[in-house]
């Protein structure tokens, strides 16, 4: 008799998530979000679960994307775990494939099936270990009162190099050199990002200084974040 699969995609909510690691929900949610605002992670789309009490808002991972994402926010939170939601996302696709687990009697399927699931830990710690400059970043800076921070400034608090990060924000259209000074395209200056302050100096030279705001700061830590990902896939 032929075994019918369902097409449906396997999924797993963020208060799963939590009981697999063993943390409190609130804390996987703000993981999330802070990932999310990074561009670490896709924004995962939310549901109210029904519970005994007050319903709770849960944050909902599905198919390729989902297992991806879910697997970094589990790396950032606690590696140890990330190998037990490999596991967990390899049962869900199992029953959806029907109930077919693989012949683990096959020395050869558990092989395969053993090298993927490590081969899927070991790229999620990668990525998060690739991202957390930007991440601890926000939780130093963002989050305090600090006020405008200059270039270098920024990059040292990504741990970035000043090369690389400038030659980032040219090739991605954030600033562009003018005489001898790097200024931020308007479009970021319009959204709040940077602040441009000119001026003469002593010397009646004419001077432009940009520095780049809290709001500045914490969307180009998302990006170098981003950037950092695509390197370690």
């Amino acid at each position: 008799m032929n075994q019918l699969t369902s097409n449906v995609q396997p999924t797993m909510t963020s208060l799963e998530i939590a009981e697999l690691v063993e943390k409190r929900h609130d804390n996987v949610k703000r993981t999330i979000e802070t990932l999310a605002d990074r561009m670490v992670i896709a924004s995962p789309h939310f549901e109210e679960k029904p519970t005994a009490g007050r319903p709770v808002t849960v944050y909902v991972f599905s198919g390729a994307t989902g297992k991806r994402d879910s697997t970094i926010v589990v790396a950032q939170l606690c590696p140890e775990f990330t190998a037990r939601l490999v596991d967990r996302w390899q049962e869900l696709e199992a029953q959806n494939d029907g109930g077919a687990l693989p012949n683990f009697a096959d020395p050869v399927a558990a092989a395969r099936a053993w090298a993927d699931a490590k081969e899927s830990e070991q790229l999620a710690l990668a990525q998060a270990e690739a991202a957390r400059p930007a991440v601890e970043f926000v939780e130093r800076y963002v989050s305090s009162d600090s006020g405008n921070k200059g270039f270098r400034q920024v990059a040292k608090l990504l741990n970035a190099n000043e090369r690389e990060f400038r030659e980032f924000l040219r090739d991605q259209r954030v600033m562009y050199r003018l005489g001898g000074e790097w200024m931020p395209y308007q479009n970021h200056v319009d959204a709040g990002r940077f602040v441009v302050k000119t001026g003469v100096a002593e010397n009646e030279h004419a001077f432009n200084s940009a520095k780049f705001t809290a709001k500045g700061v914490n969307w180009v830590a998302g990006l170098w974040a981003h950037r950092n990902m695509q390197g370690a896939a």
